[in-house]
């Protein structure tokens, strides 16, 4: 008897059903359009299948910038309980927004950090995203940022003389920021780089920006210390033509969304190993329109408060 129960309990782990504890759900946090409009929140309680919150409507109008714009909205929940959100404010200022809020209704004075001031050159500040380590009790906040005659590799392979590459600060409470720096830099144009640590791992999913020849796709880079050391990316593990990665861990599973911006939707794929990977596009589905963004956890209360908007 018991080791038939301790069949059907490992069975329920491997296919999911225990995955996200009972006072958990999953919370996607996203934009639409240009992201003239602001924050957009959806819900899963699979990792598969989204719904969106405040009937479609935006949670907060964007205020920081010269451009005012919400893009590329990455949300985490520190230690503190509180939900700290950075975002991209415009296509080409040298800073980046940051808000902090309890309950992800109710928000603090919209922030411009100006991370690449100090570079009167630099071009951009695209889809900054957070990673809080709790061992080392600091948040790191990375983008990514073209300098014109800095890297000469990749000079000539982006869009419009683009050659990005990514940068970061630390910080312990958002109001002190450690001196930006460049995170990494592996010879080629990157954007998007987002960061999940595993047995002492720190694996960063990244978009290979280049376009001549054509990439535009998701691989992955791993280091032993949080602020560099970044190996050279792996194979591509999506299609061509996508961006914007987020990652989930669902049961035994991590799924990584993405933008498929060329078809005008999301896509995904999975792996138990991080090593070999399964397109699952045509398992997840998001609100119409949807544009990428950053998958978190949050309590069900949060929720609940959401939906009574």
């Amino acid at each position: 008897m018991k080791t038939a129960i301790s069949y059907i309990i490992i069975l329920l782990m491997t296919t999911g059903v225990f995955a996200q504890p009972k006072n958990k759900v999953f919370l996607f946090s996203y934009f639409n359009g240009n992201g003239e409009d602001g924050l957009h929140l959806a819900y899963s309680e699979d990792g598969y299948a989204w719904q969106t919150l405040n009937n479609g409507k935006s949670f907060l109008k964007p205020s920081a910038g010269k451009d005012k714009l919400m893009r590329d909205p990455c949300i985490i929940q520190g230690d503190d309980g509180e939900f700290h959100m950075v975002w991209t404010v415009s296509w080409f200022e040298r800073g980046i927004g940051y808000a902090h809020s309890k309950d992800l209704i109710n928000w603090s004075e919209q922030q411009y950090l100006p991370v690449m001031e100090h570079e009167p050159g630099a071009r951009n500040c695209w889809a900054p995203e957070l990673f809080y380590d709790k061992e080392l009790k600091t948040y790191m906040i990375f983008w990514a940022t073209t300098i014109p005659g800095r890297f000469k590799e990749g000079e000539n392979q982006g869009d419009n003389k683009l050659n990005h590459r990514i940068y970061y600060v630390t910080t312990q409470d958002f109001k002190t920021f450690s001196e930006t720096k460049l995170l990494y830099d592996q010879g080629f144009n990157v954007i998007d780089a987002t960061l999940v640590k595993t047995d002492g791992v720190y694996t960063l999913f990244l978009k290979d920006e280049t376009k001549t020849p054509p990439q535009k796709n998701i691989r992955i880079a791993t280091s032993r210390s949080l602020t560099g050391g970044y190996s050279k990316p792996g194979e591509k593990i999506t299609g061509d033509w996508v961006e914007g990665p987020t990652v989930a861990k669902i049961g035994n599973d991590w799924v990584i969304y993405f933008d498929q911006y060329t078809k005008g939707k999301m896509g995904a794929v999975r792996t138990d190993d991080l090593l070999h990977w399964s397109d699952i596009s045509d398992q997840v589905s998001f609100p119409e329109g949807t544009r990428h963004g950053t998958v978190f956890k949050a309590n069900r209360k949060v929720l609940k408060k959401l939906q009574e908007l």
